[in-house]
């Protein structure tokens, strides 16, 4: 009989060994996620998982009691520095280092199994272990939740990336960490500079000359100054000129207050979401000066998230 509760209570310390490491080792923030994303292993583990305190010293408290008494039995049926090896050697085999390394494994299904036994020992213990996690918690707080930083999770997209049992591809990848990253860039930094931009004078007649400069270009939205080219006043869209007969003045067709004016310092977040509010796909950059220095449009920005240049049929 005695050797047949040694036995009981190696499995009933193996249990809370396994179960403390498993439900414990399995992150809430993590599980939460799961959880609404429909796992139903995740939901019921959820919900005896989010009382961290309440949770640990439960099982502890059960896991204390249950070798304490194989201890007390193990010693009953030998003597001396023989009954402190047996029972060490039975402990932390078979009652911690087995069920522990099982648990970690198969956290998630294991823990989906034993939820109901987990529920009755919370309930049985219960008097015992919730003023312990109640003072645990006013001395040290809540458990808090996992916030990975942008590069922390940039590696994680990574890791994923590599691994064989990943269903990310480069290109997912590649989109991805363009979108954990483009915030962090300026206006300044992808603009097209002044010298380069292609703008049209408000006063400029559109001859058949202009118009071959135009289309030779290939510019959708071509920027209209007044005067100088610091004083930009609206977009030219060359869509507006198919319908176009004869020689018109410029001013005549293009259309005002259609471009927005950003800082060099804005991010580029920020300008992509004035462009979407205001839904205009190109702005004039200035600088600290409030002198005009460049160019910077909504493909620039896409160009930024998903890593690649864009090229159309007039692009070289």
């Amino acid at each position: 009989m005695t050797y047949l509760a040694i036995v009981l209570l190696l499995v009933l310390s193996a249990l809370f060994s396994g179960l403390t490491l498993g439900f414990l080792g399995l992150d809430r923030s993590e599980l939460e996620r799961k959880k609404n994303l429909g796992n139903h292993k995740a939901r019921v583990i959820y919900e005896v998982r989010k009382n961290n305190n309440l949770l640990l010293v439960t099982l502890l408290v059960g896991n204390v009691l249950v070798n304490a008494i194989l201890s007390v039995m193990l010693a009953s049926i030998t003597s001396g520095a023989f009954a402190v090896a047996v029972s060490t050697f039975l402990i932390v085999i078979f009652g911690e280092i087995i069920p522990q390394a099982f648990f970690a494994k198969y956290a998630l299904t294991v823990g989906y199994f034993f939820v109901p036994i987990v529920r009755l020992l919370l309930f049985v213990f219960y008097p015992i272990a919730f003023p312990v996690a109640w003072m645990l918690e006013k001395a040290m707080g809540k458990e808090q939740d996992t916030i990975w930083s942008k590069e922390e999770l940039a590696e994680v997209i990574k890791s994923h990336e590599d691994s064989s049992f990943s269903e990310l591809d480069s290109d997912e990848e590649k989109v991805i960490l363009g979108a954990l990253t483009f915030s962090d860039k300026k206006a300044g930094e992808v603009m097209t500079m002044k010298k380069e931009c292609f703008m049209l004078s408000e006063g400029s007649m559109l001859t058949e000359s202009v118009l071959h400069n135009i289309k030779e270009r290939g510019h959708t939205r071509i920027p209209v100054y007044y005067k100088k080219q610091r004083n930009i006043v609206g977009v030219l869209f060359t869509k507006d000129l198919i319908t176009l007969r004869e020689t018109k003045p410029l001013a005549t067709v293009y259309r005002p207050d259609t471009i927005l004016q950003v800082h060099t310092r804005e991010s580029l977040d920020d300008v992509l979401n004035k462009f979407l509010h205001k839904r205009i796909h190109m702005a004039y950059v200035v600088n600290g000066d409030n002198k005009f220095v460049g160019l910077i449009t909504l493909e620039d920005i896409v160009e930024e998230i998903i890593k690649t240049e864009i090229n159309d049929e007039s692009d070289e």
